[in-house]
């Protein structure tokens, strides 16, 4: 299954939190406030000068982001799969970007994007979801 790596990224930055009865879902859910936790973290350690933290912050977020870019189901054909995974891939590069030169304004940048993200994907009907599965 695609939620495999980011179910280890997550545990990887949060104890607890329900992902053991979490389902795909609220699984995804939770990688997405994972990321934003980070994100968050990584403005506050810019505003800090504190630049290994930054780092690790950043480097989460990306590997998050990248486990919600793997968990995408590639066997719907629709355009919304495609625009996820490049999305993902984009959010990807701008906090690369953002920790190479200490910029709040992408950090902030793919915050929204991720938010707005989330704000749909939690909007799913719970009839729905079974049909939404792994992110797409």
């Amino acid at each position: 299954m695609g939620y495999s790596r980011g179910a280890g990224a997550y545990q990887q930055i949060r104890t607890g939190g329900g992902i053991e009865s979490a389902d795909a879902h609220g699984l995804i859910t939770l990688l997405m406030d994972g990321a934003l936790e980070r994100i968050r973290l990584a403005v506050a350690c810019i505003a800090t000068g504190n630049v290994a933290s930054r780092g690790e912050a950043i480097s989460k977020a990306i590997e998050i982001i990248g486990g919600l870019q793997a968990a995408l189901n590639h066997d719907v054909q629709t355009t919304l799969v495609e625009r996820l995974d490049a999305l993902y891939d984009y959010m990807s590069r701008r906090l690369l970007f953002a920790n190479m030169h200490a910029d709040t304004l992408a950090l902030d940048e793919v915050a929204t994007l991720l938010g707005q993200v989330r704000d749909s994907w939690v909007a799913i009907p719970a009839e729905d979801r079974q049909v939404a599965g792994a992110g797409a």
